[in-house]
């Protein structure tokens, strides 16, 4: 335990500090955010801070190997680690110079249908699994990139996931996934200060793809490895329902899906009166809330697992239901308080 908790402790101490160096230079790059359709934010501010978010998970995964924490199967953890960078570079290309929806798409499944090869054959499965694992590693980079709207959000997204892969690493006896999921928890943990200051900052392209990339990557290498697939799903439960439900939200109304829009569902909840990190938090609490039921899930008796399965159901009906909820609720409150005359 003392090794990883070393290995935390260099990652966070990172992923505080780089930024010191970084922010002046994405300044004078002039990496800036300036707000549009798809934002919840209504000044430019600086983003790309994804860079020292990156830089400390590289640290990380170094720390890990050097002190001994992944000890086997390091070429796994190597793997996740192309993964991530790999990812992490097409969004800072993106965030310099744009690129078009296709080069964006090729991009992220050749990362990922590579990545998910490699780990076929070092977990010795079927190459059946390799569509799926580009598929799901091209998706989650983007949902992390939809959901990444309102400062916190992602920083807890990746503390909170990074910490349910870290302990269903323990559970499982696999270090490469509890130390990838201490990096990633600790990586973003230290950017959080900077997001939510007075002079915030935000990831931009590489930091939500750097987010989106590492939880992929270690839940398709942690699904080949045969870790409980409820330890793999339960932390990307709300982030997918809430792209899901949004994108046939926008179909079912006739909009064009794919254009910028602030319609996700923790985005309405501004809408309805939250603050960036109350709606950051709402998302965190529900998925909290998953995990928590599907980890319990994972090693119960069949009637325990279906009360879980039901919980959790009924927490992302809720979550997905939230705004409206809360928007009918302060009607009825307002007719409630109406004078009589």
């Amino acid at each position: 335990m003392i090794p990883l908790a070393l290995v935390a402790a260099i990652t966070l101490l990172a992923s505080l500090l780089l930024p010191l160096a970084v922010k002046p230079w994405l300044f004078r790059m002039g990496v800036v955010d300036v707000p549009s359709a798809r934002s919840s934010h209504v000044k430019v501010t600086i983003r790309g801070m994804g860079v020292a978010t990156a830089l400390a998970t590289v640290i990380g995964y170094g720390a890990a190997v050097l002190l001994g924490v992944v000890t086997v199967d390091r070429s796994v953890s190597a793997v996740v680690l192309g993964v991530i960078a790999g990812c992490a570079v097409v969004g800072w290309i993106e965030d310099l110079r744009g690129l078009s929806i296709r080069g964006r798409a090729a991009a992220q499944l050749g990362i990922g249908a590579v990545g998910s090869a490699v780990l076929i054959v070092l977990t010795e499965q079927s190459f059946w699994w390799l569509p799926l694992g580009a598929l799901a590693i091209a998706a989650y980079v983007n949902i992390a990139n939809f959901m990444d709207g309102v400062n916190g959000i992602s920083g807890l997204h990746g503390v909170t996931a990074g910490g349910a892969y870290a302990v269903a690493g323990m559970l499982s006896e696999q270090p490469w996934l509890t130390a990838g999921g201490a990096v990633l928890a600790m990586s973003f943990l230290g950017f959080l200060p900077w997001n939510l200051g007075r002079s915030s900052v935000f990831l931009g392209d590489v930091g939500s793809y750097l987010l989106g990339a590492s939880i992929a990557a270690l839940a398709v290498a942690g699904f080949l490895g045969g870790v409980y697939v409820e330890y793999v799903l339960s932390p990307i439960l709300v982030y997918a329902a809430d792209t899901g439900y949004t994108l046939l939200r926008r179909i079912k109304a006739g909009e064009r899906w794919y254009a910028s829009h602030r319609e996700h569902v923790y985005q309405r909840l501004t809408d309805v009166g939250f603050s960036h990190l109350q709606s950051a938090a709402a998302v965190t609490v529900c998925t909290l809330a998953v995990i928590i039921l599907g980890f319990i899930a994972a090693t119960a008796e069949l009637p325990v697992v279906a009360l879980c399965v039901a919980g959790s159901m009924l927490v992302l009906v809720l979550y997905l239901a939230s705004p409206d909820l809360i928007r009918r609720y302060r009607r009825r409150s307002k007719v409630t308080r109406l004078p009589v005359t």
